[in-house]
């Protein structure tokens, strides 16, 4: 499921939908604004296989759980920024 498997596409794997999510938060957005932008480009990749908003949530919960993405305060998804090094 989070790699790609015999049952699952590359393209369908829950790290390659989470880079498209990722590629598509170039400012903060609510779900709804990150899922119409994240169909969009998905479309525009020509990809066939229709992707479902249950899966957009699971790369988006396996996103936040890796700390690539988190929240604003008014509750806007964005890109994690990295910790400047120690």
């Amino acid at each position: 499921m989070i790699l790609p498997t015999k049952g699952i596409s590359a393209d369908r794997s829950l790290l390659a939908v989470g880079e498209s999510i990722v590629a598509t938060l170039e400012q903060p957005k609510s779900i709804t604004e990150a899922w119409e932008d994240f169909q969009a480009d998905w479309q525009a990749r020509s990809i066939r296989e229709r992707l479902t908003f249950d899966w957009f949530v699971l790369a988006m919960s396996m996103l936040y759980a890796l700390g690539l993405v988190d929240y604003t305060a008014d509750g806007r998804i964005r890109r994690a920024h990295a910790a400047p090094p120690a």
